[in-house]
Protein backbone atom coordinates (compact mmCIF):
# COMPACT_ATOMS: atom_id res chain seq x y z
CA UNK A 1 0.00 0.00 0.00
CA UNK A 2 2.63 2.39 0.57
CA UNK A 3 4.53 2.06 -2.67
CA UNK A 4 1.55 3.01 -4.49
CA UNK A 5 0.49 6.65 -2.28
CA UNK A 6 4.12 7.62 -2.76
CA UNK A 7 4.71 8.46 -6.06
CA UNK A 8 1.11 10.13 -5.94
CA UNK A 9 1.98 11.83 -2.91
CA UNK A 10 5.30 13.15 -4.86
CA UNK A 11 3.74 13.86 -8.21
CA UNK A 12 1.21 16.48 -6.40
CA UNK A 13 3.99 18.14 -5.02
CA UNK A 14 6.01 18.69 -7.89
CA UNK A 15 2.81 19.90 -9.93
CA UNK A 16 2.27 22.14 -6.81
CA UNK A 17 5.81 23.65 -7.30
CA UNK A 18 5.49 23.82 -10.95
CA UNK A 19 2.07 26.00 -10.63
CA UNK A 20 3.59 28.59 -7.70
CA UNK A 21 6.59 29.25 -9.77
CA UNK A 22 5.67 32.46 -11.83
CA UNK A 23 5.02 32.09 -15.68
CA UNK A 24 6.84 33.99 -18.51
CA UNK A 25 4.03 35.98 -19.29
CA UNK A 26 4.04 37.04 -15.36
CA UNK A 27 7.70 37.83 -15.11
CA UNK A 28 8.45 42.14 -15.05
CA UNK A 29 10.60 42.55 -17.89
CA UNK A 30 11.05 46.46 -16.90
CA UNK A 31 10.48 47.84 -20.52
CA UNK A 32 8.70 50.87 -20.60
CA UNK A 33 6.41 50.28 -23.77
CA UNK A 34 5.30 53.28 -25.33
CA UNK A 35 1.34 54.40 -26.17
CA UNK A 36 0.83 53.69 -29.92
CA UNK A 37 -2.07 56.49 -30.07
CA UNK A 38 -1.05 60.15 -28.60
CA UNK A 39 -3.90 61.96 -26.91
CA UNK A 40 -3.79 65.86 -26.94
CA UNK A 41 -5.35 67.54 -24.50
CA UNK A 42 -8.65 69.91 -25.64
CA UNK A 43 -9.39 72.49 -23.44
CA UNK A 44 -13.47 72.76 -23.02
CA UNK A 45 -15.45 76.16 -22.87
CA UNK A 46 -17.89 75.89 -20.10
CA UNK A 47 -19.19 79.44 -21.17
CA UNK A 48 -18.41 80.31 -17.68
CA UNK A 49 -14.57 81.38 -17.72
CA UNK A 50 -16.01 85.16 -17.76
CA UNK A 51 -18.11 85.34 -15.01
CA UNK A 52 -17.55 85.36 -11.23
CA UNK A 53 -19.20 82.44 -9.04
CA UNK A 54 -21.44 84.21 -6.31
CA UNK A 55 -22.64 81.36 -4.92
CA UNK A 56 -21.70 77.46 -5.55
CA UNK A 57 -23.87 74.25 -3.63
CA UNK A 58 -24.55 70.81 -3.99
CA UNK A 59 -28.23 70.21 -4.28
CA UNK A 60 -30.98 68.13 -6.01
CA UNK A 61 -33.16 70.25 -8.38
CA UNK A 62 -37.29 69.02 -9.76
CA UNK A 63 -39.37 70.98 -12.69
CA UNK A 64 -43.11 70.52 -11.73
CA UNK A 65 -44.44 68.80 -14.96
CA UNK A 66 -47.84 70.61 -15.73
CA UNK A 67 -49.46 67.71 -18.18
CA UNK A 68 -48.42 64.85 -15.12
CA UNK A 69 -49.11 67.25 -12.27
CA UNK A 70 -46.34 66.30 -10.38
CA UNK A 71 -42.47 67.13 -9.54
CA UNK A 72 -40.24 65.50 -11.47
CA UNK A 73 -36.19 65.07 -11.12
CA UNK A 74 -34.04 66.59 -13.44
CA UNK A 75 -30.88 66.07 -11.43
CA UNK A 76 -28.17 65.97 -8.40
CA UNK A 77 -25.18 68.51 -9.08
CA UNK A 78 -23.97 71.69 -8.67
CA UNK A 79 -26.15 74.78 -8.72
CA UNK A 80 -24.24 78.07 -8.89
CA UNK A 81 -25.19 81.66 -9.35
CA UNK A 82 -22.87 83.46 -11.80
CA UNK A 83 -22.11 86.98 -12.21
CA UNK A 84 -20.67 88.50 -15.44
CA UNK A 85 -17.67 90.56 -15.49
CA UNK A 86 -18.73 92.79 -18.05
CA UNK A 87 -22.39 93.35 -17.81
CA UNK A 88 -22.70 92.20 -14.87
CA UNK A 89 -25.84 90.30 -15.29
CA UNK A 90 -26.16 87.17 -12.99
CA UNK A 91 -27.64 83.75 -13.93
CA UNK A 92 -28.24 80.66 -12.12
CA UNK A 93 -26.59 77.65 -13.71
CA UNK A 94 -27.41 73.87 -12.77
CA UNK A 95 -24.99 70.77 -14.16
CA UNK A 96 -25.58 67.05 -13.60
CA UNK A 97 -22.82 65.38 -12.16
CA UNK A 98 -20.46 63.70 -14.03
CA UNK A 99 -22.19 64.03 -16.81
CA UNK A 100 -22.01 68.13 -16.45
CA UNK A 101 -25.32 68.12 -18.99
CA UNK A 102 -27.07 71.37 -17.63
CA UNK A 103 -30.68 71.15 -16.04
CA UNK A 104 -31.27 74.57 -15.31
CA UNK A 105 -30.04 78.10 -17.02
CA UNK A 106 -31.78 81.38 -16.37
CA UNK A 107 -31.29 84.80 -15.61
CA UNK A 108 -31.94 86.40 -12.13
CA UNK A 109 -34.37 89.31 -12.73
CA UNK A 110 -35.84 91.38 -9.86
CA UNK A 111 -39.59 90.30 -10.01
CA UNK A 112 -37.90 86.80 -9.18
CA UNK A 113 -38.86 85.57 -5.70
CA UNK A 114 -38.00 82.12 -3.84
CA UNK A 115 -39.98 80.80 -1.45
CA UNK A 116 -40.17 77.68 1.03
CA UNK A 117 -41.78 74.89 -0.64
CA UNK A 118 -45.55 73.81 0.96
CA UNK A 119 -45.30 71.23 3.53
CA UNK A 120 -41.23 71.49 3.72
CA UNK A 121 -39.48 74.82 4.94
CA UNK A 122 -36.15 72.83 3.76
CA UNK A 123 -36.60 73.15 -0.15
CA UNK A 124 -37.03 76.22 -2.33
CA UNK A 125 -39.35 77.05 -5.19
CA UNK A 126 -39.48 79.74 -7.75
CA UNK A 127 -40.61 80.35 -11.36
CA UNK A 128 -38.38 81.31 -14.26
CA UNK A 129 -37.91 81.71 -17.86
CA UNK A 130 -35.22 79.12 -18.02
CA UNK A 131 -32.93 78.05 -21.15
CA UNK A 132 -31.56 74.75 -20.11
CA UNK A 133 -33.41 72.40 -23.54
CA UNK A 134 -32.07 75.31 -25.86
CA UNK A 135 -35.02 77.41 -25.88
CA UNK A 136 -36.93 79.87 -23.40
CA UNK A 137 -39.75 78.51 -21.32
CA UNK A 138 -41.86 79.23 -18.43
CA UNK A 139 -40.14 76.17 -15.61
CA UNK A 140 -41.12 76.07 -11.99
CA UNK A 141 -38.37 74.80 -10.40
CA UNK A 142 -37.98 72.89 -6.67
CA UNK A 143 -34.55 72.64 -5.20
CA UNK A 144 -33.26 70.35 -2.00
CA UNK A 145 -30.01 70.42 -0.62
CA UNK A 146 -28.90 66.80 0.05
CA UNK A 147 -28.64 66.11 4.07
CA UNK A 148 -28.74 62.06 5.21
CA UNK A 149 -26.98 62.12 8.09
CA UNK A 150 -28.67 63.89 11.06
CA UNK A 151 -25.49 65.88 12.08
CA UNK A 152 -25.90 67.66 9.39
CA UNK A 153 -29.49 68.89 9.60
CA UNK A 154 -27.51 72.54 10.30
CA UNK A 155 -25.68 72.38 7.40
CA UNK A 156 -28.85 71.35 5.31
CA UNK A 157 -30.94 74.27 7.11
CA UNK A 158 -27.64 76.96 6.04
CA UNK A 159 -27.17 76.13 2.66
CA UNK A 160 -31.41 76.27 1.79
CA UNK A 161 -31.28 79.65 3.88
CA UNK A 162 -28.06 80.68 2.26
CA UNK A 163 -29.67 80.30 -1.61
CA UNK A 164 -32.98 81.41 -0.95
CA UNK A 165 -31.26 85.11 1.05
CA UNK A 166 -28.55 84.98 -1.84
CA UNK A 167 -31.71 85.42 -4.40
CA UNK A 168 -33.33 87.95 -2.31
CA UNK A 169 -30.41 89.97 -1.83
CA UNK A 170 -29.38 89.73 -5.74
CA UNK A 171 -33.01 90.70 -6.74
CA UNK A 172 -33.38 93.66 -4.08
CA UNK A 173 -30.06 95.07 -5.96
CA UNK A 174 -31.15 94.52 -9.38
CA UNK A 175 -34.40 96.19 -8.65
CA UNK A 176 -32.39 99.36 -7.21
CA UNK A 177 -30.40 99.73 -9.70
CA UNK A 178 -33.35 99.46 -12.41
CA UNK A 179 -35.06 102.01 -10.18
CA UNK A 180 -32.33 104.24 -10.06
CA UNK A 181 -31.88 104.06 -13.86
CA UNK A 182 -35.29 104.94 -14.70
CA UNK A 183 -35.04 107.76 -12.63
CA UNK A 184 -32.25 108.85 -14.58
CA UNK A 185 -33.90 108.43 -17.58
CA UNK A 186 -36.88 110.32 -16.60
CA UNK A 187 -34.53 113.09 -15.30
CA UNK A 188 -32.85 112.68 -18.51
CA UNK A 189 -35.78 113.56 -20.32
CA UNK A 190 -36.77 116.36 -18.67
CA UNK A 191 -33.36 117.77 -19.29
CA UNK A 192 -34.20 116.92 -23.19
CA UNK A 193 -37.79 119.15 -22.79
CA UNK A 194 -36.03 121.63 -21.03
CA UNK A 195 -33.53 122.07 -23.78
CA UNK A 196 -35.93 121.96 -26.58
CA UNK A 197 -38.14 124.25 -24.94
CA UNK A 198 -35.79 126.88 -24.44
CA UNK A 199 -34.55 126.24 -28.15
CA UNK A 200 -38.38 126.78 -29.07
CA UNK A 201 -38.57 129.95 -27.32
CA UNK A 202 -35.25 131.11 -28.70
CA UNK A 203 -36.03 130.06 -32.23
CA UNK A 204 -39.40 132.12 -31.59
CA UNK A 205 -38.26 135.22 -30.37
CA UNK A 206 -35.69 135.34 -33.27
CA UNK A 207 -38.79 135.14 -35.33
CA UNK A 208 -40.48 137.70 -34.03
CA UNK A 209 -37.52 140.41 -33.88
CA UNK A 210 -37.04 139.20 -37.87
CA UNK A 211 -40.22 141.08 -39.35
CA UNK A 212 -39.74 144.10 -36.79
CA UNK A 213 -35.99 144.74 -38.51
CA UNK A 214 -37.61 144.22 -41.91
CA UNK A 215 -40.22 147.31 -41.11
CA UNK A 216 -37.49 149.38 -39.79
CA UNK A 217 -35.85 149.01 -43.05
CA UNK A 218 -38.57 149.76 -45.21
CA UNK A 219 -39.53 152.66 -43.11
CA UNK A 220 -35.77 153.92 -44.28
CA UNK A 221 -36.32 153.17 -47.66
CA UNK A 222 -39.85 155.07 -47.46
CA UNK A 223 -38.12 158.25 -45.69
CA UNK A 224 -35.13 157.97 -48.40
CA UNK A 225 -37.44 158.18 -51.20
CA UNK A 226 -39.18 160.74 -49.62
CA UNK A 227 -36.31 162.95 -49.24
CA UNK A 228 -35.01 162.30 -52.63
CA UNK A 229 -38.86 163.49 -53.97
CA UNK A 230 -38.34 166.78 -51.79
CA UNK A 231 -35.21 168.07 -53.32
Amino acid sequence: MASTTEPTIVKKEDEEEEDSKPSAEDEDTGAQIAPIVKLQEVAVSTGEENEDILLDLKAKLYRFDKDGNQWKERGVGTVKLLKHKESGKIRLVMRQNKTLKICANHLVIPTMTVQEHHGNDKSCVWHAADFADGELKEETFCIRFPSVESELILLFDRNCKSFKDKIEEITESLAKDSGESEEGNTAAELIDKLSVGGKDKEEKTEAEEAPSSSEEKKDENEKQEKSGNEK
